[in-house]
């Protein structure tokens, strides 16, 4: 199974672009930062992840103001002729 949720600022936003299909498309960077239990210690977790979103939800994304807070669902891929993964969102809400 593939399923990602992540609590998580939008820290870079990219401008509403347009697939060759028409269909709406959003890069985003998202930083987390928490605490997590592992192996006994609590362990401080910071990431940055790129993400990316489509059609109607990524129109609602591209109104949320940089900085905000969310709560992200979705699944995680590596683009092609890529190496890094990216979140694919096919969910978000605020907590």
């Amino acid at each position: 199974m593939n399923r990602t949720e992540l609590k998580a600022c939008i820290a870079e936003q990219a401008a509403l672009r347009y697939t060759p299909a028409g269909l709406p498309a959003l890069d985003l960077v998202l930083e987390h930062a928490s605490e997590v239990q592992e192996a006994g210690q609590m362990r401080k977790v910071q990431l940055k992840l790129r993400a990316l979103a489509f059609g109607s939800l990524a129109e609602r994304l591209a109104k949320q103001a940089v900085g905000t807070v969310w709560t992200f669902q979705g699944f995680l891929a590596t683009p092609r002729q890529g190496k890094s993964v990216v979140l694919h969102i096919q969910k978000f809400q605020q907590d």
